[in-house]
């Protein structure tokens, strides 16, 4: 007889389904788990043992086989322990109940029994809800929102005992519910401090920031230093929409497969990496595939502070993620995607000593090295960003009327980007979406057309930069709550790109 019992396993994001399957008969005593198993899950032999020993199982006159299927896929990871166990309690008579199909067991055991949690169990209960499992067997884990998964029933156990009893029939109360309540209850949110209304000045920027909050909008912003850059990043997520529960659970799955803790929040992630940052650390990868800088900053915001500082090599790997939404990471014998939907904020300085067209500060750098300096960021690079802005240093006593808050701004963002969801049917933004799904919904007039291909003549713009500037305007319009494009929305998203950098510095030096 063999006995087949479900688990759950893990492809970046993207869970499939393991069929346990265990058979022993008599001979000499030993334990061979097949179907290619990593060294952690080889080490399962050694737990699953001590366990079975630990409730006086017998299996010292016995040869037991787990084939873990499909044999082609590789197993990773602890959590399999658990099915394991049960699928031999299960052949050994000492659980005599069939275990229906539509049951999954998540969880790895210590030596006693004990059901613990280990990396990747979000992401393992989800994917269990995805595959159509009717019941879950979990053990605790304070860092699971259990009252935001709904269409699964999650089983809550602290030992394997506890599971052995209720598939006998034997009803065992829910392990610490109380304490999962107070635990999901007693997180703090996470509040920022910055606000906008603490910017002075830089109303183009704060423009230029809240049409990217709204469409999901990649900006570079450059001025010289402590023209407020940074500044103007650190509060952007204050701007943002807040998540939604599906993207929360997505979020804190990615967390999860990192090995990095994350509070439940409904702001969305900012990842501020440095320049120093390896091309691994930042878009991903290692022997065993994790989620790099750019997947922790999905449905957030990616802050490339000094972006020229960072290495060529690293900033080109960035061209497929932004234009794709997701990263490939391929290995000799693995494969995963991650998401990667995030807004990508860059910050830079005009040239390498920083005070090229200020007021205040006499440049010292030589034509040669602002243009390698700029350089850093190829064309490509920059023509996936959509806004581009430059920033000058203000007086701190320039006379200003009331200043918003991010609550105001937030909910206009909010608003727009309402437009969009409804607009699509789905929860994706014009900076998102396919473009020809954005024409068909939003398409421009000729005469609007006209005008964009003359201006964009003059200025030497590509198609990609001429689709960004119709995204731009569509985002525009939604702030403005019109239903069409607008020809003011168009001139607005050009001015937003109208300039190229590297020129306008140079003409700066020049004057």
């Amino acid at each position: 007889m063999t006995v087949k019992v479900s688990a759950v396993g893990l492809k970046g994001l993207e869970g499939y389904k393991i069929q346990v399957e265990v058979q022993s008969f008599s001979g000499l005593h030993s334990m061979v788990i097949v179907g290619l198993p990593d060294a952690s899950v080889k080490e399962s032999r050694e737990r699953v043992l001590s366990v079975l020993r630990h409730l006086d199982c017998n299996v010292a006159a016995q040869k037991i086989v787990v084939n873990l299927s499909p044999s082609e896929q590789r197993k990773n990871g602890p959590l399999i322990d658990l099915a394991i166990a049960i699928g031999i309690l299960r052949e050994m008579q000492y659980i005599y109940n069939e275990i229906p199909p539509d049951l999954a067991f998540v969880g790895a055991l210590s030596l006693d029994g004990t059901v613990v949690p280990a990396d990747g169990m979000l992401p393992a209960v989800l994917a269990a809800k995805s595959l159509g499992f009717s019941q879950v067997f979990i053990p605790y884990d304070p860092s699971i929102p259990l009252h935001l998964i709904e269409g699964v029933e999650l089983i809550v156990v602290n030992h394997v005992k506890d599971v052995m009893d209720y598939l006998c029939g034997k009803r065992v109360p829910p392990f610490t519910t109380d304490k999962l309540i107070d635990a999901q209850e007693s997180r703090p949110d996470n509040i920022w401090r910055r606000d906008f209304s603490h910017v002075i000045g830089q109303k183009q920027a704060k423009r230029a920031m809240e049409i990217a909050a709204a469409g999901e909008h990649n900006i570079l912003l450059s001025g010289p230093p402590g023209c407020g850059k940074s500044l103007l990043a650190e509060t952007f997520p204050s701007i943002l929409p807040s998540l939604s529960k599906t993207t929360q659970l997505e979020v804190m799955s990615l967390y999860q497969l990192a090995g990095e803790k994350h509070v439940l929040d409904l702001t969305p992630p900012y990842r501020n990496p440095h320049h120093s940052a390896s091309s691994i650390a930042l878009i991903g990868g290692g022997s065993q595939p994790k989620p790099g800088e750019i997947s922790l900053a999905h449905k957030g915001v990616l802050f490339l502070d000094e972006m020229a500082e960072f290495s060529k090599k690293t900033l080109e790997m960035l061209r497929q993620p932004l234009e794709s939404g997701k990263v490939t990471i391929s290995r000799v014998d693995s494969k995963v995607m991650y998401p990667t939907s995030f807004i990508l904020i860059g910050a830079t300085n005009p040239c390498p000593c920083g005070y090229l067209g200020s007021a205040n500060h006499y440049c010292t750098c030589s034509e040669k090295q602002i243009r390698n300096y700029h350089n850093r960021i190829s064309g490509p690079v920059y023509e996936r960003i959509d806004i581009l802005i430059s920033m000058k240093s203000i007086s701190l006593d320039i006379p200003e009327g009331p200043r918003e808050t991010s609550a105001e701004i937030q909910e206009r963002t909010a608003q727009a980007r309402n437009r969009q969801y409804l607009r699509y049917q789905k929860e994706i933004s014009n900076g998102k979406v396919s473009f020809e799904q954005l024409m068909e919904a939003s398409p421009i007039s000729d005469s609007q057309q006209k005008m964009l291909t003359r201006v964009s003549a003059n200025q030497h713009w590509s198609n990609r930069v001429q689709i960004k500037i119709i995204r731009l305007a569509r985002t525009i319009s939604d702030l403005a709550g019109d239903d069409r494009i607008t020809d003011e929305a168009i001139w607005e998203a050009m001015t937003l790109r109208r300039v190229n950098f590297q020129q306008q510095f140079l003409a700066a030096r020049d004057y």
